[in-house]
């Protein structure tokens, strides 16, 4: 399965759910980052959202209504990194060294530029911009193109790769028109969508669609990493450069941002709902970051589905010694868990005395807690029960390009 996240540049093969603080696990993916390219004088005002609409009647051109009230405030967001030394591996494979200085040669050791473009969305008049944090991971350089062709460096006020969402800001010197969060949780399936953005460097460009499904899960949808979210699945078209743009409704609310498609299919891609963005976005403006506890393992939830697919395959090593719970599959080294005693193949059955028996439970209980605290686990180990205590530390952020 191979799944883009909306930034035209990098292919990154990995393997996925390998380190999560707390997360799902699921084999060998390629993915690619949707994006085209790679302290506030006072405090930034919290997000804007929408007020209920009451005026249900619509024009026959509503698609065009909704996409004209929220295009005044997108914005493109071209990046640049200088990667400093050293070649790829896949430039390595593609494009060899035949000059006989092997990995010390003058060229291996070049900086270049790696350019990277996606979208975003201002969401308050002093310049304050949402958009995925992939389009701005690891940019020594940030530009901002607003809707009237006005280009303002931006900064990364703070981002989170866990839920794969960035604050930038700029100073145009005078109010910026703004779009409001709605309510994603409103969403029902059937429902019109429109994305907007500045896919492969078209600027402006309106698809429209459908909200296919909701609540479609990390490991679901592919994405690499320890994305606690659940995904709005659309058709609405979305192509490289729209990575960070809005998904509006057709009163031209914001209830997504769109950051991810499916390369093994088409009209499959998936967006960030704006309930989850609103209980993230002041924290980044405030602190630059989210604190998260960590302790270092992958695990999945135990179904009949996925006991019936370890079985058929003869790669996959042990089975759970269980038909409910939550499956360790890995467990870091010298982590939290490592060290309290916990092992692969154990099964999570309870958290702090509380019966789980989904992965998405256990990273609710444990992400209750603040770093330092100990949370404890119950595990099933073959035939017999323990309960291990758990110091947590904080979560440190992998690169997401």
């Amino acid at each position: 399965m191979r799944i883009r996240t909306v930034r035209n540049k990098l292919v990154n093969v990995g393997i996925f759910g390998a380190v999560a603080g707390i997360g799902f696990a699921a084999g060998t993916i390629v993915t690619q980052q949707v994006s085209g390219a790679p302290t506030a004088a006072a405090p930034a005002p919290l997000v804007s959202t929408a007020n209920p609409v009451t005026n249900n009647s619509l024009g026959p051109n509503f698609i065009a209504d909704a996409a004209e009230k929220v295009a005044p405030a997108v914005v493109r967001i071209d990046t640049e990194r200088v990667l400093k030394a050293g070649r790829t591996q896949i430039d390595q494979f593609f494009f060899p060294d035949f000059s006989g200085g092997g990995s010390g040669s003058s060229k291996s050791r070049q900086p270049r530029t790696e350019r990277g473009a996606g979208s975003g969305f201002i969401v308050s008049a002093d310049g304050t911009i949402l958009t995925n944090a992939h389009v701005v991971d690891g940019a020594d350089k940030v530009t901002v193109t607003l809707n009237d062709g006005r280009r303002l460096t931006g900064k990364v006020l703070g981002k989170d790769t866990l839920t794969d969402l960035a604050v930038v800001k700029v100073d145009a010197g005078v109010n910026l028109p703004t779009v409001a969060l709605g309510d994603s949780d409103k969403l029902r399936p059937g429902e019109f969508v429109i994305a907007v953005g500045n896919p492969l460097g078209l600027d402006h460009t309106v698809t429209s669609g459908i909200v296919s499904a909701l609540n479609r899960t990390s490991d679901a949808v592919g994405v690499r990493g320890d994305r606690r979210l659940e995904f709005i699945q659309t058709d609405a078209a979305i192509n490289p450069g729209n990575s960070g743009g809005p998904l509006i409704n057709i009163y031209g609310d914001v209830v997504g941002i769109n950051t991810a498609i499916r390369a093994d299919g088409q009209g499959i891609g998936f967006a960030i709902p704006s309930n989850k963005v609103k209980n993230i976005t002041d924290i980044l403006i405030k602190n630059g970051r989210i604190s998260r506890p960590f302790i270092g393992v992958s695990m999945v939830t135990i179904n009949q589905d996925l006991l019936e697919r370890l079985k058929e395959d003869p790669n996959s090593g042990a089975i759970p010694d269980a038909n409910k719970g939550v499956w360790i599959r890995e467990v870091v080294a010298k982590s939290p868990a490592d060290k309290a005693g916990i092992r692969s193949e154990d099964v999570i059955v309870e958290v702090d005395g509380k019966p789980v028996l989904e992965a998405k439970q256990v990273q609710e209980l444990i992400g209750s807690h603040k770093v330092g605290e100990s949370v404890a686990l119950k595990v099933k180990r073959r035939d017999r029960f323990l309960t291990l205590q758990i110091k947590t530390t904080e979560y440190q952020e992998q690169p997401v390009s």
